[in-house]
């Protein structure tokens, strides 16, 4: 026991020394870190290998194995040298080392130690330079190699998490973390590396979780709980650390704090787990209407995004409004080589130009002025700048509005589209994805109906060699201008009355990003021909809607904010749809993302004699318009 105690102190305090000199040494040769990890590795191996000399012939080495000894230390430090050199353990930092990290460390150490074993065994009867070896040396050496190498990399990081965790502040807010899982962690450790924390305990719905510790703090109750653990323990903040698609808890979550009085609850950003960034305090969010859409975004490949936009010239119309300065954005993450934004709204140009000089100035972009309508100055851009993939995104999308200038509809929605397929087509654009929108199904609005028109146009102009044309169909999108939840959030603000059309009015939402990272994977994926939708879940009821939104502005519906029915609108449904009773649809190897077989079965020749009849007819009355608007989408 006295032997075994002295061991331990000898290597606790061997383990520290080398540590402290690692440290030193990578202070002092930061420029040629690898090399001192590789000489410290070395000094370990040969410490490993002495100590288990030590150990088995109680702190002597007999002069006999003196030779083996030098042998096997040499032969150990360069295969350990090789190891973990391949795995690239010696090009890490310090202080973010992880389990991963140490997993590969023990498969490169069980190799080296298992191939000069091998060699050790296999030359006993050969050159006797192992003869007689002891081979329990073989196994200490090991684990001790483990240790002392091991100690080493997590060294910086255990000062780091034991010796510098600051001090909780005096005027910390007590906080409540709601999940145990993955994300819960991550913000845990956040929250802990920060003194303005006061961490009470965290709520899960976990039974094998409660009463359990993560980094310390406790497991104190289930997400039902959460009221009485506010009153409890005078919790201040709530953070939500729940998946994206736990929509029913973060619901719970958010209802259970409002309840208590807690309104500073805040919730993980949600593509943080997608991206694999690390969690700050200051990402974390308010709860917004997206957090409580009741449906889980769907799940994006980005590589073959990547593969198909990376190094290409992209133009986007449409570029000023949501979808498709989100479009944009999202383009822009995948390096393509130019990216011309497209749009008669100038101040919208303008405003995310500056964006992107900010945020991604690396990328060369142009932006465009210019209607969808203007047909040769379209083709002098498409000659000018020969785009590969063209994102279609330019439409007049308001239903009431466009009921009163059906003309403006046409020409933009329909005719514009065509412009702009056209000149796709002539100058060899490689792809061209146009973005619909679930009202051109079963169409009764005058915007609905342009829609489908102008899928029936994309579908024709797919026909032949060349460009290949592909749709993409999708319901509402939260938070874009003119949508019902900033109209919502307005009327709050005013203090005027929420405004809903109809009791029984449901939508299919989705958020901006997931819409945009949509279009673009379907451009990926698309061979021309399809029309692609989203399995976008159940519609929600825009009552529940304007509910929740005014629920998030700290207010009552009904008792702080009153909710009024002004009546179905011209040209609206109570709910939409995303296909025909005619269309059926065939699934991708892409969660969620479906396509739509098409039913047009007009020709060329009868898409044109329409097209010309629907032109003619503009300028006419609004009622002759919307006839011959009619008489265009009867398939």
């Amino acid at each position: 026991m006295r032997l075994l105690g002295d061991l331990l102190k000898l290597l606790s305090a061997s383990g520290a020394a080398f540590s402290f000199l690692m440290i030193r040494l990578t202070r002092l040769f930061r420029e040629n870190k690898q090399w001192a990890f590789a000489i410290a590795d070395i000094l370990l191996t040969v410490l490993s290998v002495s100590f288990a000399f030590w150990l088995r012939f109680d702190g002597t080495i007999p002069p006999e194995y003196f030779n083996s000894f030098l042998i096997y230390c040499a032969l150990l430090a360069f295969f350990n040298i090789i190891f973990i050199s391949r795995e690239r353990l010696h090009a890490f930092t310090l202080s973010f080392v992880g389990l991963p990290d140490l997993t590969r460390l023990v498969k490169a150490l069980s190799y080296a130690s298992a191939l000069s074993a091998l060699i050790v065994f296999l030359d006993s009867g050969t050159t006797n330079l192992f003869a007689g070896f002891p081979r329990s040396t073989i196994f200490i050496s090991y684990v001790l190699n483990l240790f002392l190498i091991g100690s080493l990399r997590i060294s910086k990081r255990l000062w780091n998490e034991v010796m510098r965790r600051p001090v909780v502040q005096t005027d910390s807010v007590s906080t409540l973390v709601v999940g145990a899982g993955i994300e819960g962690e991550r913000i845990l450790r956040t929250l802990q590396s920060d003194g303005r924390h006061q961490l009470i305990g965290i709520a899960d719905d976990d039974a094998v979780k409660q009463r359990t510790l993560i980094h310390g703090v406790p497991v104190i109750g289930k997400i039902t709980d959460i009221q009485k653990l506010i009153e409890l323990h005078g919790v201040k903040r709530v953070v939500i650390a729940l998946a994206a698609g736990e929509t029913e808890k973060i619901k719970n979550a958010v209802k259970a704090s409002r309840n208590a009085g807690v309104m500073n609850v805040k919730i993980i950003p949600p593509f943080s787990e997608l991206l694999g960034e690390r969690i700050t305090f200051e990402a974390l969010k308010d709860v917004s209407i997206e957090d409580l859409l009741g449906r889980e975004p769907a799940k994006i490949d980005t590589k073959q995004i990547e593969a198909f936009l990376k190094g290409k010239r992209i133009l986007v119309t449409g570029a000023s409004g949501s979808i498709g300065a989100e479009l944009v954005r999202q383009i822009i993450r995948f390096e393509p080589a130019m990216i011309m934004a497209l749009d008669f709204n100038e101040s919208g140009l303008f405003d995310l130009e500056q964006e992107l000089h900010m945020t991604s100035a690396n990328t060369p972009f142009t932006p465009i002025i210019a209607n969808v309508t203007q047909r040769k100055k379209i083709e002098e851009i498409f000659k000018k700048h020969r785009p590969q993939v063209v994102f279609h995104a330019a439409a007049y999308k308001h239903v009431p509005l466009m009921e009163d200038h059906p003309e403006e509809a046409i020409a933009t929605n329909i005719f514009g589209t065509l412009a702009v397929g056209e000149a796709a087509k002539k100058t060899g654009v490689e792809k061209f994805v146009f973005i619909s929108t679930d009202k051109a199904v079963r169409p009764t609005s005058v915007m609905g109906k342009t829609k489908r028109a102008a899928e029936l146009v994309v579908s024709k102009l797919n026909e032949g060699v060349g460009t290949k044309f592909v749709s993409v169909r999708f319901g509402n999108v939260l938070a874009s201008r003119g949508s019902v939840v900033p109209l919502f959030q307005e009327q709050i603000r005013r203090r005027a009355p929420v405004t809903v059309t109809h009791p029984d009015m449901t939508r299919y939402f989705m958020t901006i990003p997931e819409a945009a990272l949509l279009v673009t994977e379907a451009g990926a994926l698309g061979v021309g021909g399809e029309i692609f939708l989203l399995d976008m879940g159940k519609p929600v009821k825009i009552l529940d809607l304007a509910h929740e939104v005014i629920r998030l502005s700290g207010l009552e519906p009904d008792r702080d904010i009153p909710i009024v029915f002004t009546g179905v609108r011209p040209g609206e449904k109570i709910s939409e749809e995303l296909l025909t009773t005619e269309e059926d649809t065939q699934a991708t190897k892409w969660e969620k993302l479906f396509i739509g077989r098409h039913t047009n079965h007009l020709s060329q020749e009868e898409i044109t004699r329409r097209l010309e009849a629907l032109s003619e007819c503009l300028g006419k009355e609004k009622e002759a318009v919307k006839a011959a608007l009619d008489i265009f989408i009867t398939e």
